[in-house]
């Protein structure tokens, strides 16, 4: 008898203690708050753990679909661009259907952007951040995503082109003025709507009369004056071609009435980009 009340009771006990196993086991809607309070606490190692957690334990839910992107995003907050890259690839070929497919392109190229570097380095995630810009620009053009990849992307072509002008400067010093002026007129030929084309242009007159090719100098002199009259760089240009030094321009001076004998090329200014050759973060609300 006193066995069989000894079995009984550790019958109950282990029925007991397996029920407090299973009601101890979280529920996905707390493993994906559980991750997205490390995040707001910017505990972001945490975090990342926490929403691959999620799609861990609760591999073919939503909320596991919501983890992988909210674990990219987290990525990004962290400044590990690498890893949210990876991320969001791995998420956009599994979800290019999800509704919040728009913003993983979007978090991509903003984890390019947020790397490009001074013109003074390597280019290379300047144009890979151009082309994930123009990827959002081109695949949800009337979207919030695509009117901020707009504005940045302007800033790319900026950047990009003074990596250009700051090449061809080198090159002037070195005195190699066919290499200078190749990539000055990258920038008038693929950046015209960039702040570096005056420089460029004054640039080209400068390499041009170093070579004594006075026509192509009055030609490029013509097309700064014409654009960019009242910039400091068609001064130059102007008392470059004069033969005058620039300490004597004069403040007030007219050079508005200067125009070599030839035809004048202009920019159009709604002209459309043509590709480089070879934070404000909108958050989808997830946690609804």
């Amino acid at each position: 008898m006193r066995i069989l009340a000894a079995i009984v009771l550790l019958f109950l006990v282990a029925c007991s203690s397996s029920g407090d196993k299973e009601e101890a086991k979280p529920t996905v809607e707390e493993l994906y708050n559980k991750a997205m309070e490390e995040l707001q606490e910017e505990r972001y190692r945490r975090a990342v753990e926490a929403f691959e957690d999620v799609e861990r334990t609760f591999p073919y839910s939503k909320w596991a679909t919501k983890a992988q992107l909210m674990a990219a995003y987290t990525n990004y907050r962290d400044e590990e661009y690498d890893d949210a890259v990876i991320a969001l690839e791995r998420y956009i070929k599994l979800h290019p259907g999800n509704e919040d497919i728009a913003y993983a392109y979007y978090l991509k190229a903003l984890s390019y952007y947020e790397q490009i570097s001074t013109v003074t380095r390597d280019q290379s995630f300047t144009k890979l951040a151009y082309d994930a810009l123009n990827d959002v620009i081109i695949r949800f053009g009337e979207s919030e995503y695509a009117r901020d990849a707009k504005i940045k992307l302007d800033l790319v072509l900026d950047h990009l082109a003074g990596k250009e002008v700051e090449v061809g400067r080198f090159y002037l010093k070195q005195l190699k003025y066919i290499a200078a002026i190749n990539r000055f007129k990258v920038v008038i030929d693929r950046y015209q709507t960039t702040s570096h084309v005056p420089e460029a242009l004054y640039r080209l007159v400068e390499a041009y009369m170093a070579l004594g090719v006075i026509v192509e100098a009055k030609k490029y002199a013509a097309v700064l004056g014409h654009n960019y009259q009242g910039s400091k760089w068609y001064q130059n240009a102007y008392y470059l071609i004069e033969g005058k030094p620039l300490h004597e321009a004069q403040e007030n001076e007219d050079t508005s009435s200067w125009w070599p004998d030839i035809s004048i090329p202009f920019f159009d200014s709604e002209q459309e980009k043509i590709d480089p050759p070879s934070e404000d973060i909108i958050t989808p609300d997830l946690a609804q």
